[in-house]
């Protein structure tokens, strides 16, 4: 166990989207030696379930049931999203810890590295222009500014 607290801290962070996972394969392929002597962590953040809809729907009162239901969909598919990624881990012979986390990605993500004492926060770009970024943000960006540690921002060749 003390060896393990000795190891470096990676964090590659994930979601649905071909980039993350280009990162995350990007990673293993080139950071070798940097990922097999450190503690990977492959992390993915649940957005808040957005029940909006469903109380517009029922003139302000969506039942419980079904903002339970949303938020059991949600955790499913993070979990699936972390098997997946520990599933491509294990092809590299890489044995990777998973954690999901509820809230706005680009701040959750922040504050894991944070609270995690992560060393190098792993992140793909989306390669969105001036006016996405504008518009839906930036979580890569947000995290190059505000993450307590070196990012690595790596872009899927188009």
């Amino acid at each position: 166990m003390a060896e393990e607290n000795k190891k470096k801290k990676v964090m590659v962070a994930v979601d649905e989207s071909e980039c993350s996972h280009y990162a995350l394969q990007w990673a293993l392929q080139h950071l070798t030696h940097t990922i097999v002597d450190s503690h990977l962590v492959i992390f993915t953040v649940q957005p808040f379930v957005n029940s909006g809809f469903a109380l517009a729907a029922t003139y302000g009162t969506a039942p419980v049931e079904l903002t339970a239901s949303l938020q059991d969909n949600q955790k499913k598919i993070a979990l699936a999203l972390l098997d997946k990624a520990k599933e491509i881990c294990a092809k590299h012979g890489i044995v990777a810890e998973t954690i999901t986390e509820i809230g706005d990605p680009k701040e959750t993500i922040c504050e894991a590295v944070e609270k995690l004492n992560i060393e190098l926060l792993v992140l793909g770009s989306h390669s969105r222009g001036a006016i996405g970024r504008a518009f839906l943000g930036s979580v890569s960006n947000y995290c190059v500014h505000h993450a307590k540690c070196p990012v690595l921002v790596v872009k899927k060749p188009v």
